[in-house]
């Protein structure tokens, strides 16, 4: 409608010599078929000019009319919103962890990280399941997470982690090489069907690369050579709900009067029963079921086993501990 305006007020200045007030007078009142006064009487080429300035306002006007009923009927203003409340949402958020593709590793991956009360936005092109999982209270961006635009959506500016779960691996290939480019410092973790794109997808710059079907098949495999041993080691869960879980702690996350110089003294001062079966040093190097003796320092991280009870005790002892900021 504007535009309609805006050429029928050139029309008139270029074509009868009126003035821009007297051009947009006169298409207001041509364009709104109200016909009050003429500025003056029209030429010939003015009245061919006008009529087809008619014709052309009754067609915009009426597009316009059918779009905003649309707007408004079919619930499109609702998704404007749903978009911006979205963004500001996300905007908010800092080191959560984005989920490219939620098909059944997607779907598994995010299942443990919830578990783990990590923040996860979901990028997902299927809306039939993105609106499932709108529904069960997920962030989710509806779209393909090769494109760049929709990275952005999520916030891997701020992310902290990426996993790539689609079944292509040119597809994860280019998330990777994407989400490197965006955040330098985040951890990047890629799903891979075929062997050789495992080097491909590291030298894109993914930390960790995981074949599903080898996992399996090698999962599959222990189960027949050391059956108990697996069945063991599945009984085990990373921070989850079940009765056994392994978690590892960050040294700097104790209060400062537990930071001393061996394990034996964190371990004797926590009193929660927890038995620590790993660390890792500052430098990268792991030591597997550390002794009391074990000389540690702030940057080492352990890793604790015990029951849920004793790992939510830990939690709990550690978040109390931590300095308010």
């Amino acid at each position: 409608m504007v535009a309609v305006v805006l050429i029928g007020s050139i029309g008139f200045v270029y074509l009868e010599g009126y003035s821009w007030i007297e051009a947009f007078y006169m298409t207001v009142i041509t364009v709104s078929t109200v016909g009050f006064r003429e500025v003056k009487e029209l030429s010939p080429t003015g009245m061919i000019f006008t009529s087809f300035l008619i014709i052309s306002s009754i067609s915009a006007f009426a597009y316009s009319i059918s779009a905003l009923t649309t707007y408004f009927v079919d619930g499109e203003y609702r998704n404007t919103f749903k978009v911006a409340r979205l963004k500001k949402e996300i905007d908010k958020l800092n080191q959560h962890v984005i989920v490219c593709g939620y098909g059944r590793v997607g779907e598994m991956a995010v299942s443990e990280l919830m578990d783990h009360d990590t923040t996860v936005v979901i990028i997902e092109k299927d809306e039939p399941k993105c609106k499932i999982l709108r529904e069960e209270g997920f962030i989710v961006i509806t779209g393909d997470a090769t494109r760049d635009e929709n990275l952005e959506k999520a916030g891997v500016e701020n992310a902290k982690a990426l996993i790539a779960t689609m079944p292509i691996d040119s597809q994860n290939l280019y998330v990777i090489l994407s989400a490197r480019e965006r955040n330098q410092e985040m951890l990047l973790i890629s799903r891979a069907s075929q062997m050789n794109s495992v080097t491909k997808l590291r030298v894109a710059g993914a930390d960790n690369v995981i074949m599903p079907d080898k996992v399996g098949g090698a999962h599959m495999a222990s189960l027949v050579a050391m059956p108990d041993v697996v069945e063991f080691l599945d009984h085990i869960s990373i921070q989850g709900g079940d009765s056994i879980n392994l978690e590892e702690i960050c040294m700097d996350q104790f209060p400062p009067e537990m930071r001393q110089s061996t394990l034996g003294d964190v371990v004797e001062n926590n009193r929660l029963g927890i038995n620590v079966v790993g660390l890792k040093r500052s430098n990268g190097e792991y030591e597997i079921n550390p002794g009391p003796s074990t000389v540690i320092d702030g940057a080492c991280k352990l890793f604790v086993l015990g029951t849920a009870d004793q790992i939510r005790d830990l939690n709990r002892m550690l978040k109390f501990a931590k300095p308010k900021s």
